[in-house]
């Protein structure tokens, strides 16, 4: 009999995704957890893992260097480098 996994929920905030997925790997590190329960929480750390990726990629995409001119003002905004 197969444990159900639980659903990650799409509209946790990264700050409680991330604290989720925390306090998973603290279970699976403590190896307490019966071999079932292991499994659904790895599946729902991979999928917290994904949401944390997903949150993070979205945040980058919004962040904007500002570009100062020659006359120190602010001139534009171009996309800022993540590499």
């Amino acid at each position: 009999m197969t444990a159900d996994v639980p659903k990650t929920d799409p509209d946790l905030s990264f700050e409680e995704a991330l604290s989720r997925l925390e306090s998973i790997v603290s279970r699976l590190e403590s190896g307490q957890a019966p071999l079932e329960e292991s499994i659904t929480l790895y599946e729902e750390g991979a999928r917290l893992k994904a949401l944390c990726e997903e949150r993070l990629k979205a945040a980058q995409l919004r962040v904007e260097q500002i570009v100062v001119g020659p006359d120190g003002k602010a001139a534009r905004a171009e996309p800022a480098g993540f590499e």
